[in-house]
């Protein structure tokens, strides 16, 4: 039997990226719980984890979340004792990771890195596929112009 390929509007793709999205904290969420996280907590570690000398605002555009998300957040991993907030230049003040923050970093990495491992597994998607490196690109032109 001959299967007929129908190509979807690309619009299409954010709603499969929500998919994912949704997925992905759906899964992860038992996991980064047992580290009093939730998956937006543990995106906010990776990029203070990556970013050397950025402020909370810096975070929040990053990851294109709301401020007051990523304030409440941060709050809660600061209790947590994960990250410590430094005056900066100006007003700005400096997040960094604390000892603990750094030693939960790879527990972090590895929940998100076996998540994507597996879906790529299931479905036969290699990590080089261009696929990948162009969705890259759009979140790069995405962040680079919330960073301005």
């Amino acid at each position: 039997m001959e299967r007929k390929i129908i190509l979807k509007d690309i619009g299409y793709l954010a709603q499969d990226i929500s998919i994912l999205h949704r997925q992905y904290y759906k899964d992860t969420g038992k996991l980064f719980k047992e580290q009093q996280l939730n998956p937006t907590a543990a995106c906010i570690l990776l990029t203070i984890n990556d970013n050397a000398e950025i402020n909370q605002n810096q975070v929040a555009k990053s990851l294109v979340i709301d401020k007051g998300l990523a304030t409440r957040e941060i709050k809660k991993m600061q209790a947590l004792g994960y990250l410590t907030k430094t005056a900066g230049s100006g007003k700005s003040i400096i997040l960094s990771l604390t000892a603990a923050g750094q030693q939960v970093i790879p527990t972090i990495q590895a929940i998100r890195k076996n998540w994507w491992e597996e879906r790529f597994a299931d479905t036969g998607i290699q990590p080089d596929s261009p696929l990948v490196s162009a969705i890259e690109k759009v979140v790069d032109s995405i962040v680079d112009e919330s960073l301005e």
